[in-house]
């Protein structure tokens, strides 16, 4: 026996945590809070085929126009102010959608994008409504969601977390 514990536990093909994502399309995850774990579920991830996109759920607004349509965002004016016609507010500026763009530009070959969300205990159930049905309106993207913390790295399907809450 290691210091680290068991040995087997460092080496984890991850196969289990594919399946699982491929069947529910969006799963919530639990994640030791001293971090580590999630880089190793990534990159087995990437090695079966998949585009990782890392984003965190704090700002985002509204979760169906940032991720599936083109929209509008402000940058932090600065103390400067316009007077004509944008009003006292700035500019705005419109940005691709994040997902489907993504979607749209994977590798030749590639099984998918998974979209990994940090901090996913901040959203309201409408949102995470909305993630659990992502996946079904658009085959090519994946959700995981990061729910919380946990003594080892867990997940369950988000319409089971739904449904418990």
């Amino acid at each position: 026996m290691s210091i680290l514990g068991n040995p087997l536990t460092l080496i984890t093909s991850g196969k289990p945590f594919i399946r699982a994502l491929e069947a529910a399309g969006t799963l919530g995850v639990y994640v030791p809070l001293e971090g580590g774990l999630e880089g190793r579920y990534q990159r087995r991830l990437r090695g079966a085929g998949y585009k990782v996109l890392n984003i965190t759920a704090r700002g985002l607004g509204d979760l169906s126009s940032y991720l599936l349509d083109v929209h509008g965002v402000r940058p932090p004016h600065l103390g400067k102010k316009n007077l004509g016609r944008e009003g006292a507010v700035g500019y705005r500026y419109f940005v691709p959608p994040v997902a489907t763009y993504e979607a749209e530009v994977l590798p030749k070959g590639a099984k998918g994008l998974v979209i990994w969300m940090l901090e996913g205990h901040i959203l309201s159930r409408s949102e995470l409504e909305f993630l659990v049905t992502l996946p079904q309106t658009d085959s090519r993207i994946k959700v995981v969601l990061e729910m919380g913390g946990d003594r080892q790295f867990t997940w369950k399907p988000l319409k089971d977390i739904l449904a418990a809450a």
